[in-house]
């Protein structure tokens, strides 16, 4: 039997596989599907300071090989979620990486204040600091495509929790420079990084003339940006073999929908694999994901899924 434990930031998961923030809501959804327990980590859905309605509507539209969604990170704020949601998941036994947002650094890190209060804080695996947000304080540019702005963020919620709760910054692809900004927010104290957020697209109506979405643009996600996240993962792992970045775990994402896809992204450097979008045809998408990982990794003889996180890199082989 393969060992799939992986180990983030100090701490060891059963599996590699887990959700993707925004595609599984709080996780009582999916639990009508499968054990959410079973996945090495539930990722909750953005929360922020205060309840936010989103953005106008349609919020979603199918693109070849993907969606874009323009959901505007809508839910009931950071207090609903640390005194109902969070306990539920404590309840059904998941471990929890919460996902959380805000307007600025302060904001962020009061959200993570707020959620290590919860009674149900034990089950928190680590914080998901979703850096692809707009900043108020640079007009509503996200904080993702500034460096200085992304290392500010994850200070400030650094400063916020223990040492014992790990810490990963999600970045956004759309940036000329990932490396730089990855390497910004390990320095300021970020244990992990996830790779990648949706990369901005839009989409129109023909017929109508006018945009699909009501916010004009939104986030694409789905196979069609799976290259992108395997180049993305590729450059930050090997930027870390090169010496220009210190070597942290990258939680890899962005459209797998098959075990192939998840190794793909592990052999780039990921050591866990989120699944999103696949979620919304096949609610089971997670659970099937880990199985058919588990028999990808038998059939090519692994006997521990750490032995193909970034296997395909040169630095890896001669090791």
């Amino acid at each position: 039997m393969v060992d799939l434990s992986t180990t983030l930031a100090g701490a060891t998961l059963p599996n590699p596989v887990m959700t993707a923030s925004g595609c599984a809501a709080n996780g009582k959804e999916l639990q009508r599907f499968f054990d959410i327990a079973g996945l090495g980590a539930f990722v909750t859905k953005t929360v922020m300071p205060a309840p936010r309605s989103g953005r106008g509507t349609p919020r979603m539209a199918e693109t070849p090989s993907g969606m874009l969604n323009s959901i505007g990170l809508q839910g009931p704020g950071i207090d609903v979620f640390a005194d109902e949601d969070l306990p539920w998941l404590a309840h059904v036994g998941a471990r929890v990486l919460v996902s959380i947002a805000g307007g600025t650094p302060d904001e962020f890190a009061a959200v993570a204040t707020r959620l290590l209060e919860s009674p149900a804080a034990g089950s928190v695996a680590g914080i998901e600091v979703n850096i692809s947000c707009p900043n108020v304080a640079s007009r509503g540019l996200v904080f993702a495509i500034d460096p200085v702005a992304s290392a500010a963020v994850v200070a400030a919620v650094r400063g916020a929790v223990p040492a014992t709760v790990p810490v990963f910054a999600k970045l956004s692809p759309d940036v000329t420079d990932l490396v730089t900004v990855a390497g910004a927010c390990l320095g300021a104290g970020a244990d992990g990084l996830t790779l990648i957020n949706t990369t901005l697209g839009m989409a129109i109506d023909v017929d109508r003339m006018r945009p699909h979405l009501g916010g004009i643009t939104g986030g694409l996600s789905g196979p069609a940006i799976r290259p992108i996240a395997v180049r993305a993962i590729w450059q930050v792992r090997s930027a870390m073999y090169a010496g220009r970045l210190p070597t942290a775990p990258i939680i890899g994402v962005g459209g797998v929908a098959s075990g192939r896809d998840a190794l793909e992204l592990a052999a780039a450097g990921a050591s866990a694999i989120q699944v999103g979008t696949a979620t919304f045809h096949d609610p089971s998408a997670p659970a099937r994901v880990l199985s058919e990982l588990a028999e990808a990794l038998d059939t090519r003889g692994y006997a521990a899924f750490a032995d193909v996180v970034a296997a395909a890199h040169p630095e890896r082989r001669i090791t």
